[in-house]
């Protein structure tokens, strides 16, 4: 909703990608309120968002899912993008929605960020099939960490030049300057990662809509935590490559999760492995095997791994993995969220800008802050089940 930034892209290298064609822009932005990208914007738009939707569906042979990628702290981000994906489940309602939200970091610059998150969560517990949060902050350390490594000669690493982790003048960032290309380039491997089962032949394909099958077992619970192994993708940084072993340990240690969080150490529902590159089942496997010890799967659902291998690895590796784990360790980014809402909240602070807009009332602040206190109940509920013994399930014996 701001042309300028719509306008950027048009006049830089990623001119080509997009069709000019399907997009849709404003001149004054959001104002970082929600209530502005949700009300305003969407009813003004909404005509003209289900046109070039309609228009991009038609060429399609088969549709299988709609990715929403959007920012929670503004609000065109959290507010129109959120109602797009209530116009997608009106308009497609067969058509599953992945939405891939990209959370602010605590130093972010936006006071009104906790309010526009919280409405903004409402609706993707309601309205999305899966959800991807990716935490900025975790961008920022793991780009940070590579930087580190590369600067220490860790390993023999070498940064090409003009390479992603480098700035434009081809020294190293600085630390407190926020290399955006970089951490926008995990998200874009993540995402490429996600689709490469529908762009590339591989002995186990997985569709799309088979992550939400396999991974969501109570439709609020909906929350995937994915980690990307190895995290430069675009080979920017000559590190030797990671063992294949090695690549499976990394996926579930709390370094290379794209949101602050431990999985190793809360309780799983199901989690994916998506592998490209020369890997054999078998691999897949030994490996499952090998780390299912020291992790914990709900009692009714020890077997929850859902797997997939593609043959062509990402350009410059010589395999990669992308793990997504419905797993409760979400749970204190959520409560932190609230806390931050409550902050605002409980002295009504800011609440006029966004009461001012049509359609809005306070309720909308309740019944989003109620929506979010459900999930971490039901996400405490699961967590309450962790240290209960496992029950011996006896084995169906069958008579021949």
């Amino acid at each position: 909703m701001e042309e300028g930034v719509v306008n950027e892209i048009l006049q830089g290298p990623l001119r080509d990608v997009f069709d000019s064609k399907q997009l849709i822009t404003d001149i004054s932005g959001s104002g970082n309120n929600w209530a502005v990208g949700h009300k305003v914007f969407g009813s003004r738009y909404q005509e003209q968002i289900v046109e070039k939707l309609r228009k991009a569906a038609e060429h399609c042979d088969c549709l299988q899912c709609f990715f929403i990628i959007h920012s929670m702290g503004g609000g065109t981000g959290s507010g129109l993008g959120t109602f797009l994906l209530k116009v997608l489940e009106d308009e497609f309602p067969e058509v599953y929605r992945f939405v891939t939200s990209i959370y602010p970091s605590s130093e972010d610059d936006v006071i009104t960020s906790p309010y526009n998150i919280i409405l903004a969560m409402k609706e993707l517990s309601e309205h999305a099939d899966c959800v991807l949060p990716i935490d900025n902050q975790s961008l920022f350390d793991i780009i940070s960490k590579i930087n580190l490594m590369v600067n220490s000669g860790k390993l023999g690493s070498v940064v090409k030049p003009n390479s992603l982790v480098t700035s434009s003048a081809g020294a190293l960032k600085k630390r407190q300057e926020k290399p955006f290309d970089a951490m926008n380039n995990i998200v874009a491997n993540l995402l490429l990662n996600l689709t490469s089962s529908a762009r590339f032949e591989g002995s186990l394909n997985m569709d799309l809509n088979e992550i939400s099958m396999n991974l969501v077992p109570f439709p609020q619970l909906h929350y995937l935590v994915s980690s990307l192994t190895p995290l430069y993708t675009l080979a920017d940084v000559h590190i030797p490559p990671r063992r294949l072993d090695q690549m499976f340990s990394d996926a579930f240690s709390k370094d290379h999760q794209l949101i602050r969080a431990d999985p190793k150490h809360s309780l799983y529902l199901a989690c994916a492995l998506m592998v490209r590159g020369n890997v054999q089942l078998s691999d897949l496997r030994r490996n499952i095997e090998r780390l299912k010890p020291s992790l914990q799967f709900v009692s009714w659902n020890q077997e929850g791994w859902k797997t997939s291998l593609c043959a062509v690895p990402p350009v410059g590796h010589s395999h990669s993995l992308l793990a997504l784990a419905n797993n409760t360790c979400v749970k204190p980014t959520f409560i932190e969220l609230r806390e931050r809402f409550m902050r605002l909240y409980k002295k009504k602070a800011h609440l006029h800008h966004y009461l001012r807009v049509e359609g809005m009332e306070e309720s909308c602040f309740t019944q989003a802050l109620s929506s979010l206190s459900t999930l971490i109940e039901e996400y405490d509920q699961l967590d309450a089940t962790k240290s209960m013994p496992m029950p011996d399930v006896p084995r169906l014996s069958i008579a021949v």
